[in-house]
């Protein structure tokens, strides 16, 4: 009866294993994506960095879902504001991190944004 428990306990443990470690091997999204600029032009992201040195997805996805053209279709129902994610958190994040003294992103607009 015991080879049996310790079996079963094995199995169990396995398969806990094995599904922590798929779901930690979710989707993260692309690495880089073209982010609407408006008139300026659109940005270029580079996401998978973002996600390397931040390390926490709710610093930006706490304002926007984790999901493709979220940003553009939140604008459009007028829930984020034309210009809320470059200016409250791009550009503030960069400029906080640079006052810290720590690597950062561009703080200007044009450095960012490429014409069409």
């Amino acid at each position: 009866m015991r080879r049996y428990r310790k079996g079963t306990l094995i199995g169990l443990s396995l398969i806990f294993t094995l599904t922590v470690a798929w779901a930690s091997g979710e989707d993260k999204g692309a690495a880089n994506m073209i982010l609407e600029g408006g008139k300026r032009g659109n940005v270029p992201f580079p996401h998978r960095q973002h996600q390397e040195t931040l390390q926490d997805c709710q610093i930006c996805h706490a304002l926007f879902p984790q999901q493709a053209g979220s940003i553009e279709t939140l604008k459009a129902a007028g829930t984020l504001k034309k210009k809320q994610v470059m200016n409250k958190q791009c550009t503030k994040c960069h400029r906080s991190k640079r006052k810290a003294g720590e690597k950062t992103g561009p703080v200007a607009c044009k450095t960012c944004h490429v014409r069409k």
